[in-house]
């Protein structure tokens, strides 16, 4: 299978840096925040966008029973 070597060098990076934090996902996330605090960057967040479902989970599972010829 072809190896981007772009991805590859993304992969390396990430593993390095989670590494430093010995891959605890807290320790990790206090790094970004404590990154993004001192950045004079500004951060933006965006409301959540409107679900584009037609039917709640418990609905469409009621749809795939119905339709599931497998049965």
């Amino acid at each position: 299978m072809w190896k981007d070597p772009i991805v590859e060098e993304i992969h390396k990076i990430r593993e390095e840096y989670a590494r430093q934090f010995n891959f605890d996902i807290d320790a990790i996330c206090k790094d970004i925040q404590a990154r993004q605090a001192k950045s004079d960057r500004e951060v933006v967040s965006f409301p959540p966008r409107k679900s584009r479902q037609k039917y709640s989970k418990v609905e469409r599972s009621k749809v795939l029973l119905m339709t599931d010829t497998s049965i």
